[in-house]
């Protein structure tokens, strides 16, 4: 990541702010979306520099995780969810919309789409945010991959490590959200439910083997609990596992997850959680 590059991190965020102008600021999860983008930015350009990125690295990163969740407001817009399964792969459509591939970005199915088609082709258009055409790549790969269950084989070194970065803060920052929000907004349940709900065999066996949980495995809410553990096996730099730990959010899924102070409600639910937390926390005690 030895390259000059044409960033301009004050413009690229104006272009952001006004890309998002448009939609319903109102709405908690708009709100929840933008905050977790610029949060994410910051930690891919902290991850990048505790990783020894060049500080033209450190501005793609930056940049990347700026752009990583771009498709989620069209998706929320459209189809009034953050679940990929009932909607579109909310990666595949930022992508789409800011490199102007595919009809999956500017399909029309209601009468405001066509303003907001020609709201994407121009706000969310890649010039509006980076004038430098060699990015392009780099940038698309690090959007469009960022919530794969594995990356591409065939990616080149340093899109890889960008990618990494970005998958690395937006795992970060996901743990910090359901710490910080509510239940209702990040999952659409209610508190009740998710208490009243267990872990699913295959997320627990995902969880003992030091994996991530695939999305189709995640089959009741606290499944999901789980699935953000996961996200501390695989975080690929050592800062990022330092950061998470400054942050205090790891062991929060199963302590106090959303903030919620009360227990499951099956005593199998609660002994098997606790009995992750323990194994977590030797298991980075291991790392560290």
């Amino acid at each position: 990541m030895g390259e000059t590059t044409a960033i301009d991190r004050a413009h690229a965020l104006e272009a952001f702010h006004r890309y998002v102008e448009p939609y319903d600021a109102n709405n908690p999860r708009i709100a929840l979306k933008v905050e977790h983008t610029l949060r994410v930015a910051e930690l891919a350009d902290r991850i990048a520099a505790g990783s020894g990125f060049t500080e033209a690295g450190c501005d793609v990163a930056w940049l990347c995780g700026l752009l990583h969740d771009l498709g989620r407001f069209e998706q929320l817009r459209r189809w009034d969810t953050f679940n990929d399964g009932d909607s579109v792969n909310h990666a595949t459509l930022g992508a789409s919309i800011l490199f102007g591939e595919g009809s999956v970005a500017f399909a029309t199915a209601e009468s405001d789409d066509d303003v907001f088609a020609h709201h994407n082709r121009t706000a969310g258009s890649i010039r509006a945010f980076c004038d430098d055409p060699a990015l392009d790549s780099m940038i698309r790969a690090a959007v469009a991959h960022h919530s794969d269950f594995r990356l591409p084989e065939a990616l080149d070194v340093r899109t890889h490590a960008i990618c990494d970065v970005v998958r690395d803060a937006d795992k970060l920052d996901i743990l910090r959200v359901t710490c910080t929000d509510a239940v209702e907004t990040v999952l659409g349940v209610s508190e009740d439910e998710l208490l009243e709900s267990t872990v699913s065999p295959a997320v627990e066996d995902a969880f003992f083997a030091h994996r991530t949980v695939a999305r189709a495995e995640r089959e009741t809410p606290a499944d999901y609990l789980v699935s953000l553990a996961c996200f501390t096996y695989e975080l690929v730099y050592p800062t990022s596992l330092k950061i998470a730990l400054e942050q205090g959010f790891l062991f929060q899924p199963f302590e106090r997850p959303f903030g919620i102070e009360k227990p499951f409600a099956t005593p199998a639910t609660r002994f098997l959680m606790n009995r992750m937390d323990g194994h977590l926390r030797g298991w980075i005690d291991e790392r560290l």
